[in-house]
């Protein structure tokens, strides 16, 4: 049983953070959404010089303008006063200057800190001992996590987060942290109430203790001394060390009280007021005083003047920090420090670069109670055994064991080395060796430099100590030597002989560059290089590791690290939408991030050169999101990208529609009048997948009927020859007549509310009339003269100089004049009507010029037709009414649709019992004016699990229809409609309403099945009567319950 004592209370340790951790986000949450919620009046970042002060204040503006930091809080980065390093002690009397004066601006006298909680974060380092945050500064380096609002977190993020419930644990005070240490713990154990400062401690293992700062606890849980870096023997002689094994670690963690706070700004101040002399005496890069060394020191209650002058200083003991010690240790001794020991609670520390590797790699799963893990925000398959952090990994790119990847792009065929780490460069067919960092800036003139070393080289390590100075698999003697390098050539005089100070790395044009020489680097230290590599690299301008981060544009590693960032998020959201997924599920991939004006223009890039499925899908979801959020980009809209979807689709089918149109160049007006009359069509299965794009890419399968109506074929047309050279239209039906005197007033075809729109399409779908631009003569070798537009403009179909309409006529033999009449029948009837009388305008058109079409080339030109006028709709209209009989169509995926048509035969009895069972229901009103076609469209664009799910079936259901017909068997085939009729509404609730849903209940009793027409919510119903029921009980009935509704049932004969 003792064995499992550590198991169980690491388990318990580990679901306490885990909970902590929780309670911590939903403080956070409420810090950005509840205006009542405590947060920090001041949140104070320190630097090392303006530029890493530069790139933090872009990171906290980033966050700010996304809604991730508290909006009452101010946020101020402080550098290092003229870029001098004056220490953490310095950066902290440079903090409270700051407050104070901004307070006094407000008119406030007295204590300046008194009823304020600050947090000061101290992140002005060097990161000498990981190199590749030295630029940017450790406090904005990754944590492997992935946050619940889909961002990757880095140590400032968990700062914020871990520290959301504090200020309600401290009615004033400040509380200070070092920028490196990540504290895992509840703030619920945080009471300080005490007068002076606490010091925030955690037990741990004394091995880790000595390389860290412990306190000793005097008894009474009060700090007695403040022991930095001392060895495990001294520890224990001490009595620091318990019975465990373990110490009271110094986190870096350490609250102020205000009384405290004026006691360090006085020895700056004079009487309140800002002294510029004493300010200048304490905040210098001579004294360099340390906030832990110098400012806790005198708190501890066994501390003397005597040793506290001995303490190691932050920078060299001299007489200007002796005597700034003198005048703390006055203003601060009369204060004690109270030891708060946080328990259960995690001390990480990111301090070297073989320790982060650790960390995130190897030491990561001991974290996945906290959900870190090793791919974050990045296209790197989980599961890799390797760890990436906003990296974009390409899919032929080859990533060894271990490595670590972060804001990086590693393309097409690049491999990485086990255990390398790259960070902030783009690899593109580059391999890179095993155990080695490779890292990338770009500099304030415009070029890059690439700094590569070993993951456990030091880069504090001295030439003059081999051991120490480690460098690519071997020493940095070692690569003088091999190498014929003097020291004068790495060293400025003057500078110490460290790997941190050698002018190792050329500074060059190119990034692509830049990464070329630090392989060659790599090639030196192995004896592997050329001499013209060596040569080149001799030749160049080198930077060492401290002057190139003294150099870098910091600005340009946080823009580039948004643009990896929307990038990555770009590309598993558009992986997602070619997979298939439901597009409100792949928009969580943007999490709280969401679709901001950079991601929105990436995807309308990615779009232009995407292929047509992941095209649309793009524009699709894209607008639905704006949709709902109301978001314009620019002076983009939803509508227009929503557009964008729809005009593609209508585009590439109508390209392929007119490249197969023949050359119209030789016909003459051959008839001087033409008739055309056309059943209309009933649709029983399949409906909807011989719509754009589902039939283009998944095929489309239908059965439909041709039907007469009150015993008249109900679609009519006209064509006449006119002495005129013009054309006129007529739609008699509605007694609407019109006329066109030029190419441009037919060319604009695509209102919906023109009465004429689809005689001007069928004008321009025939190729007598150009779609826009030049006319003549349309290509008819399968080719297009494309113009490709994203604007949702089509193609240039026609070749020669422009024609007028008097030419054109002329040319033709005379004018036309095209009238077109609906016998009967209301719009919106959902008989096909329109797509119908398309098919006629074609067919009449063709045979009044003497040419002969089949009917695939027509089913092609009215399909062109939908497009043109903007109504995008598919083929199972005109084939129905085109082609007479019960029809089983089909079409294989692809843009161009070979429409394959088998007439059902069905046993004559079955027929002549169809024709009596059978029975069209008019419900007395059109369909409602809705967009249907988009709505239904849309959710197959969309993926809309629903809607992929019915479309899959209906086509199954259109099958077994046929099956069932041929075998005679209309018991089955009413089943199979009334299944129908459930997928319908699945697909679409508009499909019905309350009057539908009437009119079927009224007459349940007499029938066997029932259906819409067409897309339904309005127009015809269709039903199965019962057998020995018939058509006129239906009336009567029908009658009876509606009167004089509308609602009636019509005459209809099978063609």
């Amino acid at each position: 049983m003792m064995g499992d004592i550590p198991l169980n209370y690491k388990k318990m340790k580990n679901l306490f953070l885990r909970q902590s951790y929780l309670d911590s986000w939903t403080d956070y949450v409420s810090s950005l959404t509840k205006p009542s919620f405590i947060k920090w009046d001041y949140l104070v970042l320190t630097a090392s010089n303006e530029e890493q002060a530069r790139t933090y204040r872009e990171q906290i503006d980033y966050r700010l303008k996304q809604g991730r930091l508290p909006a009452g809080t101010h946020y101020a980065v402080l550098p290092d006063p003229d870029g001098k390093r004056v220490g953490s002690g310095g950066a902290t009397l440079h903090v409270l200057n700051y407050i104070a004066d901004r307070e006094r601006e407000k008119g406030r006298r007295g204590n300046f800190f008194q009823g304020l909680r600050i947090l000061v974060i101290h992140s002005g380092g060097d990161s000498k001992r990981v190199p590749q945050y030295s630029a940017c500064g450790k406090l904005f380096s990754p944590v492997p996590r992935e946050l619940p609002n889909g961002f990757g977190s880095t140590l400032f993020d968990e700062f914020v987060i871990g520290m959301s419930g504090v200020p309600s644990r401290i009615p004033e005070g400040m509380l200070v942290l070092s920028g490196d240490v990540l504290l895992l713990f509840n703030p619920l154990q945080i009471d300080f109430n005490a007068r002076g400062a606490a010091a925030i401690s955690m037990k741990e293992n004394v091995e880790t203790g000595k390389e860290h700062g412990v306190f000793l606890n005097d008894g009474n849980d009060y700090v007695g001394q403040f022991l930095h870096k001392q060895s495990e023997e001294r520890l224990r002689a001490l009595g620091a060390v318990n019975a465990h094994g373990n110490v009271d670690l110094d986190t870096g963690a350490v609250v102020l009280d205000v009384k405290l706070l004026e006691a360090l700004y006085g020895l700056i101040s004079t009487d309140g007021e800002p002294d510029e002399v004493k300010f200048q005496e304490f905040v210098n890069e001579k004294a360099r005083i340390s906030f832990y060394g110098d400012f806790l020191y005198p708190l501890a209650g066994q501390s003397t003047l005597e040793q506290y002058y001995k303490e190691a200083a932050e920078g060299e003991i001299n007489e200007e920090l002796l005597c700034c010690r003198k005048k703390i240790w006055d203003a601060l001794h009369g204060f004690s420090m109270k030891l708060i020991c946080l328990s259960p609670a995690e001390f990480i520390h990111f301090g070297t670069t073989s320790e982060l590797m650790r960390l995130v790699t190897h030491d990561v799963e001991d974290y996945e109670f906290l959900d870190w893990k090793k791919q974050v925000v990045t296209t790197a398959p989980d599961g890799s055994d390797y760890a990436a952090h906003n990296s974009y990994v390409g899919k032929r790119a080859k990533i060894g064991k271990g490595a670590y990847l972060e804001n990086s792009f590693i393309l097409d065929e690049s491999c990485v080395g086990d255990g390398s780490v790259i960070s902030g460069v783009k690899l593109k067919n580059t391999t890179v060796p095993e155990g080695v960092v490779l890292h990338g800036l770009k500099l304030l003139d415009g070029r890059y430099v690439t700094r590569i070393y070993g993951v456990d080289d030091n880069p504090k390590g001295r030439l003059e100590n081999a051991e120490d100075a480690r460098f690519l698999g071997s020493t940095l003697k070692d690569f003088l030597a091999s190498n014929g390098i003097s020291v004068s050539e790495l060293w400025e005089e003057g500078l110490e002989h460290s790997l941190w100070c050698a002018r190792l790395y050329p500074a060059a044009a190119s990034m692509e560059e830049s990464v070329r020489f630090a392989l060659i680097i790599g090639k030196m230290a192995r004896g592997e290089v050329s001499l013209e590599e060596q040569a080149a690299w001799r030749q160049a301008e080198r930077l060492s590791l401290q002057s190139s981060f003294n150099r870098a544009d910091v600005l340009a590693a946080g823009s580039w690290q948004r643009e990896l960032e929307n990038r990555i998020l770009a590309s598993r959201f558009l992986w997602q939408l070619e997979a298939g997924v439901y597009y409100k599920d792949a928009l969580k991939t943007f999490g709280t991030h969401g679709i901001d004006e950079e991601v929105f223009s990436l995807l309308m890039e990615d779009a232009k050169h995407s292929n047509f499925s992941l095209k649309i899908r793009i524009f699709y979801a894209v607008a639905q999101y704006m949709k709902e959020r109301r978001l314009i980009f620019g002076q983009t809209g939803y509508d227009l990208v929503e557009a964008l979807c729809f005009d593609t689709i209508q585009k590439t089918i109508f390209d392929d529609a007119a490249s197969r149109l023949s050359a119209i160049k030789d016909y003459r007006i051959a008839q001087d009048r033409v008739d055309v009359e056309l059943p209309v069509r009933v649709n029983w299965g399949g409906g909807w997948t011989d719509t754009p794009p589902h039939c283009n890419e998944l095929g489309g399968t239908v059965l439909n009927a041709a039907l007469k109506l009150n015993g008249i074929y109900p679609i009519q047309i006209c064509v006449e020859r006119l002495s005129e050279l013009h054309v006129e239209f007529a739609s008699t039906d509605i007694g609407a007549s019109g006329h066109a005197d030029t190419v441009e007033e037919i060319q604009d075809c695509h209102n919906p509310y023109d009465p004429f729109a689809l005689h001007k399409a069928a004008l321009i779908a025939c190729g007598i009339i150009p779609l826009n631009g030049e006319s003549g003569v349309q290509s008819g070798s399968g080719e297009t003269d494309n113009v490709q537009k994203m604007d949702g403009g089509t193609s240039e179909i026609h070749e020669g100089a422009q024609e007028s309409l008097q030419e054109i006529c002329s040319r033709l033999g005379g004018g036309i004049r095209l009238s077109t009449k609906v016998v009967g029948i209301p719009q919106g009837s959902g008989l096909g009507t329109s797509s119908i009388l398309s098919g006629a305008c074609v067919k009449g058109l063709f045979r009044f010029l003497g040419r002969e079409a089949t009917d695939d080339e027509i089913y092609a030109i009215v399909l062109a037709m939908e497009q043109i006028m903007s109504t995008g709709g598919g083929w199972q209209d005109q084939v129905g009414g085109l082609t007479p009989g019960i029809k089983f169509i089909t079409t294989r995926p692809g843009i161009h649709q070979q429409i394959h048509v088998e007439q059902v035969k069905i046993p004559v009895e079955t027929a002549k019992e169809l024709q009596e069972r059978f029975a069209l229901i008019y419900t007395g009103q059109r369909r409602l004016a809705r967009n249907l076609l988009r709505d239904v469209v849309g959710g197959y664009l969309g993926g809309r699990p629903e809607s992929i799910d019915a479309l899959e079936k209906m086509q199954s259901v259109a099958v077994l229809m046929r099956f069932e017909l041929e075998r005679g068997n209309l018991d089955a085939f009413a089943d199979l409609l009334n299944r129908h009729w459930e997928l319908s509404r699945q697909l679409d609730s508009g499909s019905t309403n309350t009057c539908i849903e009437q009119i079927f209940l009224s007459c349940e009793d007499l029938i066997d099945a029932r259906f819409i027409a067409g897309a339904g919510g309005g127009g015809f119903l269709q039903v199965l009567l019962k057998r020995g029921c018939t058509k006129e009980m239906l009336r009567e009935r029908l009658h009876e319950i509606f009167q004089e509704s509308g609602v009636d049932v019509w005459d209809t004969e099978f063609v």
